[in-house]
């Protein structure tokens, strides 16, 4: 089975509304070409959300829409957080879940991770689990059982039907927005323990069909590299999304 790569954007809390819808239309103009081939995601802020989908709608753009958060309750007395429902609403088709922001100054878990990844299903949307280690955990050599343990610990209870529609992305801590990453060979390493780890609690057909992601100081200068790795299916990007030019360039490398 050939997995079609995902490239997505996430935001984190930059571009306003109107930043956000003419980011959008600026990335149109330069990833298009690519549609057919590689599947493009954009995650905005909660606040540009609407304005994304609007453009993604009346431009009839083939990109998809994701959020960077989500609360796992349809509805209720919780101020300030979004519900499934709601993004459903706003046509969003991803949600990130388990960034390792969220982790640090968030108090996400490994519990709540796997409580978002059961609302987003239920919800009919995908989620992007993201997963990796700390520097201390790497110099360790214990990167690969670490980050076993937050895929099996955010998945618990979901299906094999679930299971073959998910999205994980590794992330190494040390490697988020600092310029250090690690060897194509050493994330691809990581990229199958995952997918072992997957086809272990799923079965074959779910380690086959999940795409797993590279994040972490993706560039256009070393995308293709790490695209060039057999268990490497795309990259969650982070500060490269905001400009529309290094972004297409990282999509184009995707080929």
């Amino acid at each position: 089975m050939e997995r079609r790569p995902l490239v997505a954007g996430n935001w984190k809390m930059y571009k306003t509304a109107g930043e956000g819808a003419i980011l959008v239309q600026n990335l149109e103009e330069r990833v298009s070409a690519y549609w057919a081939e590689v599947e493009v995601a954009v995650c905005p802020p909660f606040t540009a959300l609407k304005s994304v989908s609007t453009v993604i709608e009346l431009d009839r753009l083939e990109m998809s829409l994701g959020a960077q958060n989500v609360y796992w309750e349809d509805e209720g007395a919780f101020t300030g957080e979004v519900s499934p429902r709601m993004l459903v609403d706003l046509r969003c088709d991803y949600v990130i879940v388990g960034h390792s922001e969220r982790r640090e100054y968030f108090g996400e878990t490994d519990e709540t991770v796997n409580k978002k990844v059961k609302a987003i299903f239920a919800a009919g949307m995908v989620p992007i689990v993201c997963v990796g280690e700390s520097l201390a955990t790497r110099e360790a050599e214990e990167t690969e059982t670490f980050v076993r343990e937050q895929v099996r610990g955010a998945l618990q209870g979901i299906d094999s039907d679930h299971a073959q529609r998910l999205v994980i992305a590794y992330e190494p801590l040390w490697a988020i927005g600092t310029g250090r990453t690690p060897t194509p060979e050493g994330a691809n390493d990581v990229c199958r323990s995952i997918r072992a780890t997957v086809g272990a609690m799923f079965g074959p057909p779910s380690a086959i069909a999940l795409r797993v992601l590279y994040g972490g100081s993706v560039k256009p200068e070393n995308a293709r590299t790490f695209f060039a790795e057999p268990d490497i299916d795309g990259a969650l990007v982070g500060g490269a999304a905001l400009d529309a030019e290094s972004f297409a360039e990282i999509v184009a490398a995707a080929l």
